[in-house]
C-alpha cells in the first residue's frame, strides 16, 4: 500500500516534465489533435465521475479514491496540453499543486496541513490570473473576513493553528471566488462557475468534518456533495486555461 502512494506522488510530481518533453517532440501535431482531443478528455471524464459517484452512494467508503484521483490527474494532462498549445500557464500550476494537496488529503489522509497549505499557493495562483484579467483583489474584505473570522474562533475556543490556516484558505477562497465575477471573457465564465463549484465543494468538506451543526439527511448529501461538485469544478477550471483557437483569451497565456 505504501509504495503504491509513493508511486502516485511521483506521478504528480514527474508528470509535467514527461509531459512537456512528449509535447516537444510531437510539436505542431499537437495542433491538428486538439479538436479531437476535447471529446475523448470530457468523456473520461465523465466515465470516472459516474463510476465514482455510484461506488459513494452504493458503496460508500474510501474504495473510489483511486478513481476520483485519476480524474484529477486527468485535468492536470490536459491543462498541459492546452499550455503547450498558447494556453494557460498558471492553470497547470495550480492543478500540479491541486494534485500534489489530493495526494495528501485524499491517498494519504495525512498532513493536513500541508494539503491546506498547498491549496493556499493554489489560490495564490488563482488570485494572480484573476487580477491579470481585470478582477478586483478585494484586499480590505480579504483582511476584514479573516480578522473577524480570527474572532469568532476565539469566541468559540477554537483558535488553533490547523484552523487559523483553514481559515486563511478559504477566506481568501471566497474572495477569489467573488472577485472571478467581474472578470469578462468566455474563459473567465468557464473559471468562475468553476471556483464557485469548488467552494461548494469545500462548503461540503467543512459539514463534513463537523456533522453535529447539520441534520442527517444533510450529512448523506454532503459526503457524496464533495466530489460532486469538486470534480467538475476541476474540469471547468482546465477547459478555462484554453487558448484563443480553443476559445480562450491570449493574455491568460502569459
Amino acid at each position: 500500500r505504501g509504495s503504491g502512494k509513493r508511486r502516485a506522488l511521483f506521478l504528480v510530481l514527474s508528470a509535467p516534465l514527461w509531459y512537456d518533453r512528449t509535447c516537444s517532440q510531437k510539436g505542431g501535431g499537437l495542433l491538428r489533435l486538439s479538436h479531437r482531443v476535447l471529446p475523448l478528455f470530457l468523456t473520461v471524464e465523465a466515465i470516472l465521475y459516474a463510476a465514482f459517484l455510484v461506488w459513494d452512494v452504493t458503496i460508500g467508503g474510501r474504495g473510489s479514491n483511486p478513481i476520483k484521483f485519476a480524474g484529477i490527474l486527468l485535468c492536470l494532462v490536459y491543462a498541459l496540453y492546452l499550455g503547450h498549445l498558447g494556453g494557460s500557464r498558471l492553470v497547470p500550476a495550480a492543478l500540479a499543486l491541486t494534485a500534489l494537496a489530493d495526494v495528501f488529503l485524499l491517498l494519504l489522509d495525512a498532513d493536513y496541513a500541508l494539503g491546506i497549505l498547498l491549496f493556499c499557493a493554489v489560490q495564490g495562483l488563482y488570485f494572480v490570473r484573476i487580477v491579470r484579467s481585470g478582477g478586483r483583489s478585494l484586499w480590505g474584505l480579504r483582511l476584514g473576513l479573516f480578522l473577524l473570522s480570527l474572532v469568532v474562533l476565539n469566541l468559540l475556543g477554537l483558535l488553533i493553528p490547523l484552523n487559523i490556516l483553514a481559515l486563511f484558505y478559504f477566506t481568501n477562497f471566497f474572495c477569489n471566488a467573488l472577485a472571478s465575477l467581474s472578470c469578462s471573457g468566455r474563459s473567465m465564465r468557464l473559471f468562475s462557475i468553476g471556483l464557485w463549484l469548488f467552494l461548494c465543494c469545500d462548503l461540503c468538506v467543512g459539514l463534513f468534518q463537523n456533522p453535529q451543526l447539520v441534520p442527517p439527511a444533510v450529512r448523506a448529501f454532503v459526503s457524496v456533495g464533495m466530489w460532486l461538485f469538486y470534480l467538475p469544478a476541476q474540469v471547468l477550471i482546465t477547459l478555462s486555461g484554453a487558448n484563443p483557437s480553443s476559445g480562450g483569451f491570449s493574455h491568460e497565456t502569459k
